[in-house]
């Protein structure tokens, strides 16, 4: 088992994160350890119950399910989610228990930051994007008519549980969506962590085969060193003030086009992906890269079958872009590569941004 630890100094807070693959059986112990003899509730996605509802076996009483989908992280699931704890008493010492994806992992995280002003939380990631993303670092949220993740929070959880073997039963969609986010840390690893002397764009290059068949001790090491840079960020930029903006690379465009297509035509992952190429191409226009390391970061997509998505106008998307909550003023922000696995801020007005894209296609 591989035990990594966030620590904010500036709030004293730390928790443990463990990856390893050892039996669901185990698993459940560890958690029903972690809560001793507190309440709990168990907020399970849907598919994961339906596949593992015998090996984790908690009180059905105490079980929440979450119907699968982005769509289901809204403001009625959310305050479900509340009603569902007030019904079994929780206190404020008790555990909201999230298992599942993003999806779950957000809004039931949301839920504990603000029930009776915060509750333990517990986060057990079932998909790669949420092992190597959003069970980390606190950011709880749901969606809004008006944009994703609009309403939320940071909240850090009591501990996470990261166990791969529930990467055997992922779908390849939702498997090649948390790859997505994979390989955007090797797009922004030196941002993260400039000392870091693992080269992981050149792990994804030469390991792309084990990676796609889902290697167990290569997907450990991916993993583990993802959810390291990820704390290298979170630890020095809690609440998205500095540093933590570099998570955001390819995000801005992949939330305009989630929105467009209200959550249900692609994966998170495939948005970030042609958020990243809309990215390389601005950054090439602005002068930031040259063609030729464009090509080295296209190349590394393209070993990972990523197919092309619709492409939208600009008078779609940019409208879109200015209600983000990474806008700021009247610019919208976005994350550039500036060279080799570095990235930084960049700031565009509306009718630049539109005069930037007018023959991106």
């Amino acid at each position: 088992m591989n035990t990594l630890e966030v620590n904010i100094k500036s709030r004293a807070k730390q928790y443990p994160i463990y990856i390893d693959n050892a039996d669901f059986s185990v698993l459940r112990r560890k958690i029903i350890q972690e809560c001793g003899d507190k309440n709990y509730i168990v907020v399970f996605n849907q598919k994961v119950y339906k596949l593992y509802s015998k090996e984790f076996d908690f009180p059905k009483d105490r079980i929440f399910i979450l119907k699968d989908g982005e769509k289901e992280k809204n403001y009625k699931n959310y305050l479900k989610i509340l009603d569902f704890a007030l019904s079994k008493k929780l206190k404020r010492e008790d555990y909201i228990i999230a298992i599942g994806g993003g999806v779950v992992g957000d809004i039931a995280g949301f839920a504990a930051s603000t029930y009776m002003r915060g509750i333990n939380f517990i986060q057990v990631p079932t998909t790669l994007l949420a092992m190597t993303d959003s069970s980390v670092g606190g950011k709880v949220a749901i969606n809004t008519n008006y944009g994703k993740n609009l309403v939320g929070a940071f909240y850090q959880p009591k501990v996470v549980f990261i166990n791969t073997n529930f990467l055997k039963t992922l779908d390849v969609n939702q498997y090649k969506s948390g790859l997505g986010e994979v390989i955007k840390y090797g797009f922004i690893e030196k941002s993260c962590d400039e000392d870091s002397e693992f080269d992981l764009l050149n792990f994804l290059n030469e390991n792309c085969e084990k990676i796609l068949n889902k290697d167990s001790y290569t997907m450990e090491r991916l993993i583990s060193a993802c959810v390291q840079l990820k704390i290298k960020v979170v630890e020095n930029d809690e609440k998205e003030s500095g540093l933590r903006k570099i998570l955001n690379y390819g995000h801005t465009y992949a939330h305009a086009v989630e929105k467009l297509t209200n959550y249900r035509k692609y994966t998170h992952g495939e948005c970030v992906i042609e958020g990243i190429k809309f990215a390389l191409n601005l950054a090439v226009k602005k002068n930031l890269i040259d063609k030729e390391y464009q090509f080295l970061c296209s190349d590394i997509i393209q070993k990972y079958e990523y197919k092309p998505l619709k492409a939208f106008v600009s008078s779609k998307y940019i409208p879109i872009m200015t209600t983000d909550k990474k806008a700021t003023g009247d610019c919208i922000n976005f994350i550039l590569p500036v060279q080799y696995a570095q990235v930084g801020e960049y700031k565009f007005t509306v009718p630049e941004l539109f005069e930037l894209v007018s023959d991106n296609k």
